[in-house]
């Protein structure tokens, strides 16, 4: 039976990639639901004040998450690139150093904000109201937090490690056990809100156990070895995992901006109607960042190996595969955004229109996105990060508060909705003009 080395290597490069790029989809999909699965546990059990609370508390969730993603990608990369040096004792101290980089300031700023946790939850919106249930939530992520990035950096490194099925079990088992636990605390123990937060990290701990047996796998590469912390090594893992941390940060900036541009032209309608768009925005933009991470763990892996024709068949393949993806979302949203309104419920009139054309423009904007991320982590992959950081603050850090502040006043709620379709065509545009002049999708002569 061939190792994962042997199928990089020598396997059909169509089929090495959907190995990899159907775990990834269904693992950012149920981190998706996973989200949204205590909020609407809260919301039936404990009403709108106590999901007020949790929404409120939730960014110190985006912050860990950021982290890990920050050194998960920054250090996964440089592991499959030793590993297709064949370095294993440098992978394995890429690997070490990495865990140790998460957990250590994971638990650093933990403490720091435990210590100033009271003006932290009035600083992220709290109020005498929603106090009580922001900080019963807050304080369990802040004791616990760390093994969320744990899970997401381990997810991470078993996928580079050849093992993508596992990671995608660990975060199946994860998404369902939080909706048990969700139930029983919520609903059986009656813990209020303090239960959700601890089953969402006890959940997650279950995932923790489920990736740490591919420590025990015969093929296992991931071992825990001595080593020497250098200012080099700090500076090349934040390096390239930037793109990715600043990514986290552009959806953070995405809703927000979002918000604001549309109150001040549609008023409570435009909000609703933005959040019935968001939820499919959701789900949407988890699958092509799943895409993004699907080609991550290969594009390493034959950069490191020197499989140039490789890694060029890999990136088309994975850019195709997502214009695709968003040509069938555009479609679906251009004749269907009346009944993707409806699942979210029945809606006042004025909402309900809004919404409608909120998708039929916003759709237009995944013909480019999905481009947009798999080019983003090729560029971020392959040590173009000037490239990369450029896609990742173009798009939500850059155009997009452009064309929020310049169209609205000329179009109202249908120039909020353009301001992101707009960016990624620019975007996508200048990554096409990047790509031809360095020939980036040429493949070399065999």
């Amino acid at each position: 039976m061939k190792n994962s080395d042997q199928i990089l290597e020598s396997g059909s490069v169509g089929k090495v990639y959907v190995k990899y790029l159907i775990p990834s989809l269904v693992g950012m999909l149920l981190m998706s639901i996973n989200i949204v699965i205590d909020g609407i546990f809260v919301g039936h059990r404990l009403g709108g004040v106590a999901l007020a609370g949790i929404n409120i508390a939730v960014p110190v969730f985006s912050i860990f998450t950021a982290i890990s993603l920050w050194i998960g990608i920054g250090g996964a990369t440089q592991y499959s690139f030793a590993l297709g040096e064949k370095k294993i004792g440098q992978a394995q101290i890429i690997f070490t150093r990495s865990i140790l980089m998460v957990l250590s300031i994971t638990i650093l700023l933990a403490i720091l904000a435990f210590i100033f946790r009271m003006p932290l939850a009035y600083t992220l919106g709290a109020n005498d109201e929603t106090i009580p249930y922001v900080m019963d939530y807050m304080n369990v992520l802040l004791l616990f937090g760390f093994v969320l990035t744990l899970e997401n950096i381990l997810s991470i490194f078993v996928r580079n490690d050849g093992d993508p099925n596992l990671a995608m079990i660990a975060l199946i088992v994860t998404a369902v056990m939080n909706v048990i636990l969700n139930y029983i605390f919520l609903f059986i123990l009656d813990l209020g809100v303090k239960g959700s937060a601890l089953a969402t990290v006890s959940a997650i701990a279950i995932g923790v156990i489920i990736l740490a047996t591919h420590f025990f796998k015969k093929t296992s590469r991931l071992k825990f070895v001595r080593f020497q912390l250098t200012l080099d090594s700090l500076k090349r893992t934040f390096s390239i995992g930037l793109p990715s941390f600043l990514s986290e940060l552009g959806m953070s900036v995405f809703t927000m901006g979002y918000n604001i541009a549309i109150a001040a032209v549609a008023g409570t309608a435009g909000v609703a109607a933005f959040s019935v768009l968001n939820y499919s925005h959701s789900v949407i933009l988890m699958m092509f960042l799943g895409m993004g991470s699907a080609i991550q763990p290969l594009i390493s892996y034959y950069r490191g190996a020197k499989l140039v024709r490789r890694e060029k068949e890999t990136v088309r393949l994975a850019a195709i595969v997502a214009i695709a993806t968003g040509l069938f979302f555009f479609i679906i949203g251009l004749f269907f955004a009346d009944q993707i309104v409806q699942l979210f419920g029945d809606f006042e009139a004025d909402i309900h229109d809004l919404a409608v054309l909120g998708v039929r423009i916003f759709f237009s904007g995944y013909l480019f996105m999905g481009f947009n991320f798999v080019m983003m982590t090729y560029f971020q992959t392959t040590d173009r990060i000037g490239m990369a950081t450029w896609v990742t603050v173009a798009r939500e850090l850059i155009f997009m508060v452009i064309f929020l502040l310049i169209l609205p006043p000329f179009f109202g709620a249908a120039g909020v909705f353009s301001a992101i379709p707009i960016s990624e065509f620019i975007v996508a545009a200048s990554i096409f003009i990047y790509a031809r002049s360095k020939h980036l999708f040429k493949l070399p002569v065999s």
